[in-house]
């Protein structure tokens, strides 16, 4: 059997941040992002996730500067946001701030102009003409040949050059499933002899599940389009997303890791913003994000909340305000994720699901450690609950409710008051 890999222990309460340094601010620095990271750090942010931070090819770039996923060198910093000096102080500041930093890496394919093309032509696949080319069709971008193993140790070389000269603290690998999974084996095997290194992957371990053998967490798309689904539906069914969410409880091996998010880059420039997917369920969603086992992953400006589309390949700043409306909102749930022992993602003890009298519209869990307890109530309805009756016995004892302060004791009082949509976390 291929030896199992385990996830960094931090891994299993963090939550990961992405950056979109281009649109993040005016200047579109490392410097001038750094300004944030106070922030972030008090709204709870554990994990920096800078999108690519190398440069782009000139040769077939799109729009004005450009997709960040068109590298044209692995080893140098893209210089529309600075040089090596800035992005080793960022890191530095955020590792100083006890956060950790993990970067973009585009292992599938380069940039069309990329510094590996005329010396190694033989890196790349070629078709039947003879010529580079991209199995999806993305213009400008070509693909990498993984038979080669000679390349397979000079991408290993690239990727330890930014542990070495950065100090990073892991990798989210971009389509991770469009490389073999072997030589993601291989790249581990190696790396993590340099420090132990966090690796999320995008890809989703509902289809890819022998990619958990390597990576320590996956994306969740399966769930993000059952919660589209649902909100979108003139005949709403709760039970279908229990469904996926038992679906990824039964999958191998227990140890992975399931990242949740709404928005990142990819979704916001081309499906819409949170909003515009999920309207009114948008904070719920958030909510569960956080509080269920896994992963919480949040895009830039989601803090806002930021209801514009950023455009991709040109400049598109985010428009922020002297305080984001939602930073307290994340604070409390990503404060209570931090600190509740409950809360760990431990696959011995998974989120249970409670009954209530309504569960047609309401999604309710508990996340339990000895005498120490979360119930979390999602009203995924339009209905005004006066109240809703938690009928599980579960449940029971005092409690106080995260954003309120309410306190309620569910052993003489099982009915709680929800408005449409609406949410509460009780603490014990």
């Amino acid at each position: 059997m291929q030896e199992q890999f385990i996830p960094v222990e931090w891994s299993r309460k963090t939550n990961v941040y992405e950056v979109n340094t281009r649109q993040y601010t005016t200047e579109g620095s490392f410097r001038a992002f750094a300004s944030h990271l106070p922030r972030l750090k008090d709204m709870g942010i554990e994990v920096i996730w800078f999108m690519p931070v190398t440069p782009i090819s000139q040769e077939g770039r799109k729009g004005s500067l450009g997709s960040y996923y068109a590298c044209s060198d692995y080893c140098a910093i893209n210089p529309e946001f600075g040089n090596e000096d800035d992005f080793r102080a960022v890191v530095k500041q955020a590792h100083d701030l006890h956060m950790k930093v993990i970067i973009d890496w585009v292992a599938n394919h380069t940039g069309v102009e990329h510094v590996w093309k005329a010396p190694h032509p033989d890196f790349y696949k070629k078709n039947d003409q003879g010529e580079f080319y991209d199995a999806h069709g993305w213009d400008d971008v070509i693909d990498l040949n993984y038979e080669n193993q000679a390349m397979r140790l000079a991408m290993i070389d690239s990727m330890a050059w930014w542990v070495k000269n950065f100090d990073i603290d892991g990798f989210r690998c971009d389509m991770a499933m469009l490389c073999p999974l072997d030589f993601w084996r291989q790249a581990r095997t190696d790396l993590d002899k340099l420090k132990p290194l966090f690796w999320l992957a995008e890809l989703d371990s509902w289809d890819n599940p022998d990619y958990m053998q390597v990576f320590d967490a996956a994306y969740t798309w399966k769930w993000m389009r059952a919660t589209r689904d649902y909100i979108t539906s003139s005949n709403r069914q709760i039970h279908l997303l229990d469904a996926v969410l038992m679906h990824y409880q039964s999958l191998y091996p227990k140890t992975a890791l399931r990242a949740w998010f709404t928005s990142n880059h990819d979704e916001n420039s081309w499906n819409g913003t949170e909003y515009e997917k999920y309207g009114v369920m948008a904070p719920a969603l958030a909510v569960f994000n956080c509080l269920w086992q896994g992963i919480p992953l949040t895009y830039s400006g989601q803090e806002l909340p930021n209801h514009k589309r950023l455009l991709f390949f040109d400049k598109d700043c985010i428009e922020w305000n002297e305080h984001p409306a939602l930073h307290d909102f994340y604070k409390k749930l990503l404060g209570l994720r931090a600190s509740h022992p409950a809360l760990v993602s431990d696959p011995a003890h998974p989120p249970v699901r409670i009954a209530t009298a309504s569960d047609g519209a309401l999604f309710c869990w508990l996340r339990k450690s000895e005498d120490r307890e979360v119930l979390v109530v999602l009203n995924l309805s339009d209905m005004h609950f006066q109240p809703a009756w938690i009928t599980d016995n579960k449940v029971a004892g005092k409690f106080t409710e995260l954003f309120s302060n309410a306190e309620n004791d569910f052993d003489s009082n099982r009915g709680v008051q929800l408005e449409p949509w609406a949410y509460q976390v009780w603490v014990r």
